[in-house]
């Protein structure tokens, strides 16, 4: 498994970033202050507090008032867009609760590596942390409106369910949010919105006072009538009646534009130098000294921002140090306007030079979406090529999916080594029919640029994007990873990849002395470059030939290692973890361990959701070997729903070689032994499609909207949750849930 994006800059700059989000902000000094609407929120009782309003209301300032006034507990988070996906948003929610002092130590590390599934397995491992907090906490999260993805607001929900009594969320956002409606429903929620943060004319008369400004009474009541109390708005009538008192008492609340007119009156009253330094700089979301120097290409960056920080001129800081900063949204969106304005043609010079920033500093993940909105589409492509699979292997798959559809999939087909990766996230997902297109695109394409992907050239990575898919059958797959072992030098990151398909190949042509050797080599060769997937799958593979050779110990060792493995990187739901689980299974069958046989089993299945016939010998083989466990154990509903998921992967790859005669040597001893053709009183397994469903349950969403989740009819989401009840024997979502959990189908 690649090493996540930042990791190398974790200690440094990213770690700066991260931090500064969980920073709880300086006291307020000057601001208005809160003190009754958080008092009665907190006498309420209830789990959350919505506070919704338009930009300018004060709805951060109110965040940070209500943490220094707390004796609970407090957690902090200020948002950004890169926790628009549902693992990222995990991680910041763990990193809050680890600066309470009763939180587990190992939360962050759970969440950051969860793999593909966040909703099934992330969430609640986070949820179950926080319902078991012993002491009452307050979770403040500040800008939620940047989180959009539903899948977001779905786990989300999951954390918010799990505060327990004497606890509260606070969440500010510029949006009602989708949580909002059941929660006023339930009776849950407190909600603080615009017309609760509006000013009086004694608030307007601190506002003014902040500005070293004294008006009339008469000005005060007109600034605070036409601007009906909007806190923003008086603030920016306030640094216009630091020039003209007469004219902030002309502002106009009626004017649809009076956002605009008002900053711009306060923008046009600075200093030429400090205009263009603030309309600049407007297209980062999070400045520092270093980056608006690079990007201006000036040396005056940090003098400039102090400036800013004393004469509170819309800058928000976001860390203890001061090193980090944001403009106010509002003040941004204007600047971002002015800019478009007076210079059009200089924004795409400016992202370019943040995003030669950002990776100069070790986060070429920052530069990807500093650059996304720019026509720099051929830089951007390349970056996305270079860190796509660390990204998505480290389980941002929100974030892979959100660049990809942004690139578009013309953009992609016309970059081959991007188009084999998108291939690759859609293997791993276990979307056999969009893998299948891209092995379309990369058998037309040609290629003779630089790779960028740490293959050794586009004609290795088609190789193996080809063998992984086995569409021509094992000939084709054993020249295709030959080609690509012997293009793929030591020290490559993709070599252990080409030696692992080699092992695959050479199954399916019965040479189990060279998949042996291949194997091998594939273990050492991940373990050298940190491949945990690749040296999971070949440990499994190996345990799995010790035992057919009887050599029981090596084969003990072999899935040690490999469940040491996985546990480190949480890799449970991989699909190259499979192999493992299978191997474990069957070894403590051996062992007569029936308890952990089908506890492992139990791991196997739930991870078969992405073993589809996009790797049809990794879908098959796992299948066939949990079939085998599960006849040892009796349980022949199993091993015949198995049977037929074999029979759905061979429809699409029928020639497996090797594989397809043993597949048909089981079935003749099963089907020819004495209760296979009875019925053993068990239920089927839950079906991949089923366990794509089951995490759903834990929400609350409709029939209609986890078939929207899914792109599936609500007919058949409909029946899904039918046969998930009857496959489990309950009646209820709640029950479902519960049996699953129990069954270790969800969670841990």
């Amino acid at each position: 498994m690649s090493q996540e994006p930042g990791t190398a800059a974790r200690g440094g700059l990213e770690r700066l970033l991260h931090e500064a989000k969980l920073d709880v902000p300086r006291r307020p000094v000057a601001a208005v202050s809160r003190a009754g609407l958080i008092d009665a929120a907190i006498r309420s009782g209830r789990r959350v507090v919505s506070v919704t309003a338009p930009a300018g209301y004060g709805k951060s300032t109110l965040l940070a008032q209500w943490a220094h006034r707390d004796d609970r507990a407090v957690a902090w988070v200020s948002l950004d867009s890169w926790d628009d996906d549902p693992l990222s948003l995990l991680i910041m929610l763990a990193s809050a609760f680890t600066t309470l002092d009763d939180a587990p130590p190992d939360l962050v590390q759970d969440m950051i590596r969860a793999g593909p599934s966040v909703l099934g397995r992330a969430a609640p491992r986070l949820a179950a942390a926080i319902a078991n907090l012993s002491e009452p906490f307050l979770l403040l999260l500040d800008d939620l409106q940047v989180v959009r993805s539903p899948a977001c607001h779905d786990v989300l929900g999951l954390v918010i369910d799990a505060v327990p009594p004497g606890s509260q969320v606070v969440i500010a956002s510029r949006s009602v949010q989708p949580h909002l409606p059941r929660l006023r429903a339930q009776a849950s929620t407190v909600e603080i919105a615009a017309q609760d943060l509006a000013l009086d004319v004694a608030g307007a008369e601190q506002i003014f006072a902040t500005t070293q400004v004294a008006p009339s009474r008469e000005v005060l009541e007109a600034v605070t009538e036409r601007t009906e109390g909007w806190p923003v708005g008086i603030y920016l009538a306030a640094l216009i009646a630091r020039h003209d008192s007469d004219e902030a008492a002309m502002v106009s609340g009626e004017d649809p534009y009076v956002a605009d007119y008002l900053q711009r009156e306060a923008y046009l009253r600075l200093p030429a130098e400090t205009r263009r330094f603030l309309r600049r700089t407007a297209l980062l979301e999070h400045l520092s000294a270093p980056l608006c120097d690079a990007v201006l290409g000036g040396h005056d960056a940090r003098r400039m921002l102090r400036q800013f920080e004393a004469s509170s001129l819309f800058l928000v800081p976001l860390d203890r140090h001061r090193e980090w900063f944001r403009y106010h949204a509002l003040f941004r969106e204007f600047l971002l306007g002015e800019l478009m304005t007076a210079e059009p043609d200089l924004s795409d010079t400016l992202r370019l030079r943040a995003a030669d920033w950002y990776e100069a500093h070790g986060l070429p993940h920052r530069a990807v979406e500093v650059l996304l909105p720019t026509p720099h589409r051929e830089r951007c492509i390349r970056l996305v090529t270079r860190i796509v699979m660390s990204l998505f292997q480290s389980g941002r798959l929100s974030t892979v999916e959100r660049w990809l559809g942004v690139l578009g999939a013309d953009a992609i087909a016309g970059y081959p080594p991007l188009a084999v990766l998108a291939g690759y996230v859609a293997v791993y997902q276990g979307h056999a029919a969009e893998a299948e297109r891209w092995g379309a695109v990369v058998e037309r394409a040609s290629f003779e640029g630089e790779s960028l992907d740490g293959t050794a050239s586009f004609a290795s990575a088609r190789a193996m994007y080809r063998a992984t898919r086995c569409p021509q059958g094992p000939e084709q797959m054993l020249a295709d990873a030959r080609l690509a072992i012997e293009s793929e030098p030591p020290l490559s990151v993709w070599r252990d990849t080409a030696l692992a398909l080699g092992g695959e190949a050479a199954l399916l042509v019965g040479d189990v002395a060279a998949a042996t050797d291949h194997f091998t080599s594939a273990v050492a060769a991940a373990d050298d470059v940190g491949n945990a997937d690749t040296l999971a799958l070949s440990e499994g593979r190996l345990a799995q030939l010790a035992m057919d050779a009887g050599s029981w110990e090596d084969a003990r060792l072999r899935v040690a290692h490999a469940l040491r493995e996985i546990a480190t990187h949480r890799m449970d739901d991989y699909p190259t973890s499979a192999p493992v689980f299978a191997a474990a299974a069957r070894l403590a069958v051996h062992d007569g361990d029936l308890t952990t046989a089908r506890r492992e089993l139990t791991r196997g299945m739930r991870v078969r959701v992405s073993c589809t016939y996009a790797f049809p010998t990794l879908a098959v083989r796992t299948r066939l070997n949990f079939a085998r466990t599960s006849w040892a154990l009796g349980d022949n509903a199993a091993v015949r729903h198995l049977l037929r998921e074999i029979d759905d992967v061979m429809l699409h790859r029928p020639d497996l070689g090797v594989l397809g005669d043993e597949v048909l040597e089981f079935r003749r001893d099963f089907e020819a032994g004495p209760t296979s053709a009875t019925s053993d009183g068990r239920t089927s397994p839950l079906s991949p499609a089923e366990l794509r469903l089951l995490p759903y349950l834990q929400t609350y969403l409709t029939i209609r909207e986890i078939a929207e989740r899914l792109f599936i009819s609500r007919n058949t989401a409909s029946t899904e949750i039918g046969a998930i009840y009857r496959k489990l024997g309950v009646s209820s979502r709640g029950d479902a849930v519960r049996q699953a959990i129990a069954r270790g189908l969800l969670g841990e």
